[in-house]
């Protein structure tokens, strides 16, 4: 309620990352509509970019289009923020990609610790 009192806006918008099986599942938007049933406020669902080792999937489109079906019969404003950057693992603010490290920090960082790569 205080943060309402300060917004810019009469409603808060939620930016809701969407993972497979983890929390896109029909029952997953209907807890959320219970949940800010008494907050206004709408949605911008992002799906997940993969990348590597993350243990995580990326919602199926039907996953997805279900899901803001479900906000969107509850009465919420419900966007799906549209995927780019994805074959640099940069989407959605999600930058995962192969960067090489020029500085040599790592390297001088193990130098200095006299740690051992596989012992970090």
């Amino acid at each position: 309620e205080r943060y309402l009192e300060k917004a810019p806006r009469d409603f808060v918008t939620f930016e809701y990352v969407m993972l497979d099986q983890i929390n896109d599942r029909p029952e997953h938007a209907r807890e959320l509509v219970a949940l800010v049933r008494d907050v206004p406020c709408k949605f911008n669902l992002i799906p997940f970019n993969p990348f590597p080792n993350s243990g995580y999937g990326r919602a199926s489109n039907n996953a997805v289009r279900a899901f803001r079906d479900i906000l969107a019969e509850a009465g919420y404003i419900t966007t799906v923020r549209k995927t780019r950057g994805e074959d640099i693992d940069a989407a959605c603010g999600q930058l995962a990609g192969q960067v090489q490290d020029k500085t040599q920090r790592k390297v001088r960082w193990l130098d200095k610790s006299g740690s051992t790569e596989a012992g970090v």
